[in-house]
């Protein structure tokens, strides 16, 4: 691994590659260009990490497992299509970004395939699910009756809701707390609990907020988005990556 490489005396840090969204022409430039919110990398540099981005480049994927020691897959404001999990109907509320799924569910299977430390927020941990054999909500409000605003109305710096967190599961030892409060900017979510997942985190409204596979070295995923450090628990989340990949 990298981590283990000494660099002018001293043990290099831990490389974490970050997946970047794309966006259409217009806004910040008038051609098609990746984005990432500062506090993805800001997150992992402060774990111990150093974070590079990773442009959605298939062919690479394998110099990037190469290059790298632990993969977060990052949110979005997309959906994985329904037709790789199975489903045989596509809800209208549904969008596709099928460049960049590509390129996660390869660089993710990769990692996952290499025993790399994967770490899925929001619809990262959507990805990761699927990946897993899982498969999605759609549309909460459509599928869940009584449903939280999932998708929270107030600031995303801010708390919109709780999670129960499951005792025993790796979440839980990695927050060391039974309920953490959460912000929330989702309107698909985990189904199921396929064979090797487990379900570590729920909303009061019985909605899948995070999940593990044990079998893997680091393997965890969580709905909400801990690079706002709203809590000490979501900076756990990042220091355990961090700790994973040494």
């Amino acid at each position: 691994m990298a981590s283990a490489t000494p660099y002018f005396g001293f043990m290099s840090l831990p490389i974490i590659g970050l997946t970047l969204d794309a966006e259409k022409p217009g806004g910040y430039s008038k051609f098609p260009w990746y984005a990432v919110r500062e506090n993805y990398c800001a997150a992992v540099a402060r774990a111990g990490g150093l974070p590079i981005l990773l442009p959605h480049e298939p062919e690479q994927v394998a110099a990037y497992l190469d290059t790298i020691d632990g993969l977060i897959v990052t949110g979005g404001a997309f959906d994985v299509d329904p037709a790789i999990f199975g489903a045989s109907e596509r809800h209208a509320k549904v969008t596709t970004k099928d460049r960049r799924t590509a390129f996660e569910l390869a660089v993710t299977r990769g990692a996952l395939e290499r025993d790399k430390p994967v770490l899925g927020i929001c619809g990262g941990q959507q990805l990761l699910h699927v990946v897993l054999g899982g498969k999605l909500i759609q549309h909460i409000p459509d599928e869940v009756p009584g449903a939280l605003a999932h998708e929270q109305p107030n600031p995303r710096d801010q708390a919109g809701h709780e999670v129960a967190v499951k005792p025993g599961t790796l979440l839980h030892r990695v927050v060391g707390a039974e309920r953490l409060a959460v912000n929330s900017a989702h309107h698909q979510a985990a189904k199921d609990e396929p064979a090797g997942v487990i379900v570590n985190a729920r909303a009061p409204d019985g909605v899948i907020e995070g999940m593990e596979a044990p079998r893997y070295r680091f393997c965890l995923g969580v709905q909400w988005h801990p690079e706002f450090s709203i809590s000490t628990g979501d900076d756990r989340i990042f220091d355990a990556l961090i700790a994973a990949c040494r």
